[in-house]
């Protein structure tokens, strides 16, 4: 049976079917392209898996920057244009349908994971395994770009709460399938397995759309 908080895919799936509903979502974020440039430079940096990907504005960014680049999604259609994209740049990205909570990779992977406005989407269970898996995937000293909901968004409390610190709302917003919030003290404490290197709490838009902003590196020893 279907988890009841693990729906955004569906949701997202007809979001990438619109040409206008995409465009939104085709230009790359300031802080992932400023972190790959630079990551790219580094030895040891060039394997990157977008987790999540959407219509996969990240995923060509850093396969334009030079970086052996896999791309998971569970909304095909998101992957469909992604695969579209790459094929018409000549960009060899690899695809995979999968979920957040089992990627289909072996441990240790890859060296650089990006998982933006994706973790968050379900409750505080699945936001756990898709951390877990995401630490799994990573080599140690590896490093993962992760975006995460804040309980300063003006979001947070509105709609149903479908489990903890979950929340669907149907109310004219892109929130219709569950979202998980989190302060910073929770935030660090589902970062168990990584070193954190940076937390900004951003608010996207200036009208209280807070997210976290985090980079966290594999710690070498795995959590005990």
């Amino acid at each position: 049976m279907t988890n009841p908080t693990d729906t955004a895919h569906q949701a997202w799936n007809d979001a990438w079917r619109s040409p206008e509903r995409r465009a939104a979502w085709e230009t790359p974020a300031p802080d992932v392209a400023a972190l790959a440039e630079e990551l790219r430079r580094r030895d040891g940096f060039r394997r990157m898996l977008d987790v999540g990907c959407g219509v996969g504005r990240h995923a060509l960014l850093g396969a334009r920057l030079g970086f052996e680049v896999v791309a998971t999604d569970l909304a095909e259609a998101g992957i469909a244009e992604l695969a579209r994209k790459a094929a018409a740049e000549g960009l060899g990205i690899a695809t995979r349908i999968a979920p957040i909570t089992a990627l289909p990779f072996a441990e240790a992977a890859f060296d650089f994971v990006l998982a933006f406005n994706v973790v968050y989407h379900g409750d505080g269970a699945i936001v756990a395994a898709a951390l877990a898996e995401i630490g799994r995937v990573l080599r140690p000293g590896g490093v993962v770009q992760a975006t995460m909901l804040s309980k300063r968004n003006v979001l947070f409390g509105q709609g149903s709460e479908v489990a903890a610190d979950t929340f669907v709302n149907t109310a004219g917003s892109d929130k219709m399938h569950p979202h998980f919030y989190c302060n910073a003290a929770e935030l660090v404490a589902l970062l168990r397995g990584f070193e954190l290197l940076s937390l900004q709490d951003i608010d996207h838009t200036g009208r209280g759309h807070w997210h976290w902003h985090l980079v966290a590196e594999r710690a070498a020893r795995a959590p005990e």
